[in-house]
């Protein structure tokens, strides 16, 4: 569905979203809330358990006897506060917009430690496959269909949804990226060559992976100095490389759109029904 479609049949989710008032979304019923706990998960990859939040929708386990859709959004506390993750999902499943999900919304802390999550590395990615979806599937009752998981965040947690998506298309089958930043090269470099995501795409045989983009019509500046391309032209450089290859991608520019939270997350729940309709 195209998004300025969708965007009509969610104008009053959105709206209730933007005032604050979750529990107005549906004009039948009130949202039930979902329960968010907090987690370490154990790690070989790390020398420390990783952080992360945990939300399971209203009704659990009883909502999920067939299986939750999962949900895997980066900077964690960002998508538990400002962005609006969980009152967006009680919301959406409650008006039947998407079904009953599961999110973990991982804590990538901040510098150095969140670019070495989610600046192109490996050993994150790594990390995501063989440690926390395991551990996440043996807690809750979630798909094991990666048509029905999306990965999600924004600037680098853009960049890192998509890295990771294409290096395990058997787990993530939808990435939603709000200004994802893919003007970087590989492992973490400032330096050329940069937008290496895209060429990994464009070079690779299409895998099953559906997109949604969005990019502020403002972030017009090139990283780096000027150096590096900005988000916007990076933005259009993968949609147009995905496009080649016959992806299904959904791109939109946010007119006077910013690089911050709340440029994205009123665009959120879009994503995510754009990505995962009611069924």
């Amino acid at each position: 569905m195209k998004l300025d479609l969708l965007h009509r049949g969610l104008v009053p989710i959105v709206t209730a979203l933007m005032l604050g008032r979750a529990d107005q979304v549906g004009a039948q019923a009130a949202a039930p809330a979902g329960t968010v706990q907090d987690f370490a998960v154990p790690s070989k990859a790390y020398s420390t358990p990783r952080h992360l939040w945990v939300y399971t929708p209203a009704n659990y386990p009883k909502s999920c006897a067939d299986g939750c859709s999962l949900i895997l959004a980066f900077d964690g506390g960002m998508y538990l506060g400002v962005m609006g993750l969980t009152a967006a999902l009680d919301s959406l499943t409650a008006a039947r917009r998407t079904p009953p999900t599961v999110a973990i919304l991982f804590d990538n802390g901040g510098p150095p430690t969140r670019n070495d999550d989610l600046a192109n590395h490996e050993r994150f990615a790594t990390f995501v496959a063989d440690e926390l979806i395991p551990w996440a599937r043996a807690k809750w009752t979630i798909t094991r269909d990666p048509s029905r998981t999306i990965i999600t965040g924004s600037s680098l947690g853009g960049l890192a949804a998509a890295y990771i998506a294409f290096k395990h298309p058997d787990l993530f089958g939808n990435v939603l990226s709000q200004s994802g930043a893919f003007w970087r090269g590989n492992e973490g470099t400032n330096d050329a060559p940069y937008e290496w995501v895209t060429g990994q795409y464009a070079a690779a045989p299409k895998k099953e992976i559906r997109f949604v983009l969005d990019v502020g019509a403002l972030e017009t500046v090139g990283a780096m100095g000027g150096a590096a391309p900005s988000l916007i032209a990076a933005n259009r450089n993968l949609r147009n490389a995905l496009a080649a290859k016959q992806y299904r991608v959904e791109y939109f520019e946010v007119p006077g759109g910013k690089h911050d939270p709340e440029s994205w997350r009123l665009r959120l729940p879009l994503g995510i029904v754009a990505l995962a309709p009611w069924r």
